[in-house]
């Protein structure tokens, strides 16, 4: 029988976390979000606290942690913002991992310390615009090889911490033959690499997230990231693993529409009385802890099956789309029991519900999610 309660390493990790976001996070992300600010002293906290390197070894400069562990961290930060959540969710499962899993020994002593420790951030370019979710079949960016170079051409969208002043590089996707896709590492500044201007985002307004260019970039042969021809099944892997993340992500989002409402409702008076003695409060409430609750179940379960190595990319698919939906629908249930002020970008449940919809589409929309759930179950069309 699965046991799911915490380590004591593991509920003093949660509950440090849990008082940063608390005693950090909280008094400032609301200002920043309005200016659309990166949150580079939060940032740098996290790096301190030792977060970015949870799931890495100690002689990487990593916590020696799993990844179960950030996952915590990342719940515990959602339940105050998610913009700070999904800047260490990307720095870490979308950055660092692809480096560690499929990365050259040199290329993890060259780059992981600096990532661990929160000093730099990677991103990972993988969505093109014309793509979609159908990602080889969408996929123009090219790398060719010349003389001991990549050479690479093409363009990346919606890309995570990849313009920050402190980006290192990006793990660049691309076709280096027929059918053939390959990751290469392209550092910051490398000529012809074009960073675009910030998107204007609906919610996340403090993440970073922007469209490349790629322009005859030259990268050395040795940027190359694992066996030639393997980058498909690589972000294959690093999906499967991000999206327990983002399910993580999902579940603080949703239980901090839980927090928020609780607080609310026992000070927020209407006919006489505070609006939490009202019954059809206190169901909509109950359902939305029931959601948080079964989503939280959801990504332990599948987290634990990776943790064991057993198959888990249906559990994590589960994971995300439960999660994800219980983000949504208690972000619009918090904002109706707050009602005019749930509108208001100064409570934290207006960031929520601007920010729950894109869990529905990143790292896998809700559609992909039931067909990954449908081919495990031995259906195909």
């Amino acid at each position: 029988m699965i046991d799911f309660r915490l380590t004591d390493e593991q509920e003093a990790l949660r509950r440090t976390v849990a008082e940063f976001a608390r005693e950090v996070v909280a008094p400032v992300i609301g200002d920043l979000y309005e200016r659309g600010e990166f949150p580079y002293e939060i940032v740098a906290g996290m790096g301190k606290m030792g977060l970015f390197g949870l799931p890495f070894p100690e002689e990487y400069g990593g916590m020696g942690g799993d990844y179960f562990t950030l996952c915590l961290a990342l719940e515990e930060l959602a339940r105050v913002d998610s913009s700070v959540s999904i800047t260490l969710e990307a720095g870490v499962s979308l950055g660092a991992m692809p480096i560690f899993r499929f990365g050259s020994e040199e290329q993890k002593r060259t780059w992981l310390p600096r990532l661990c420790s929160g000093e730099r951030l990677a991103a990972f370019g993988l969505t093109e615009a014309g793509g979609g979710s159908d990602v080889p079949g969408g996929m123009r960016t090219t790398a060719r090889l010349e003389d001991g170079h990549w050479i690479i051409n093409g363009s990346k969208s919606f890309i995570t911490n990849s313009g920050t002043d402190i980006t290192a590089f990006v793990t660049v996707t691309a076709l280096t033959g027929e059918r053939e896709i390959s990751t290469i590492i392209v550092p910051s500044g490398t000529p012809g690499f074009r960073v675009g201007r910030k998107y204007s985002k609906v919610g996340w307004s403090s993440s970073d997230t922007r469209e490349l260019s790629f322009d005859d970039v030259r990268v050395p042969e040795e940027n190359l990231v694992g066996p030639r021809g393997r980058g498909y099944a690589q972000f294959l892997r690093i999906l499967d693993e991000g999206r327990i993340a983002i399910a993580a992500l999902s579940v603080g989002l949703a239980q901090g529409c839980v927090d928020e409402c609780l607080r609310y409702v026992r000070e927020r008076e209407a006919f006489g009385r505070a609006i939490g003695e009202y019954q059809a409060i206190q169901f909509k409430i109950a359902d939305m802890e029931v959601r948080a609750h079964t989503a939280r179940a959801a990504y332990y379960l599948a987290a634990a099956r990776m943790l064991i190595g057993e198959p888990f990319k249906k559990e994590a698919a589960i994971a995300k789309l439960v999660a994800s939906n219980a983000a949504m629908d208690n972000s619009r249930d918090a904002t109706q029991i707050f009602g005019g002020y749930g509108f208001m970008n100064e409570y934290a449940v207006g960031r929520f519900y601007r920010d729950a919809k894109i869990l529905e589409i990143g790292e896998g929309t809700s559609e992909v999610q039931r067909m990954i759930i449908a081919r495990q179950l031995g259906l195909s069309g």
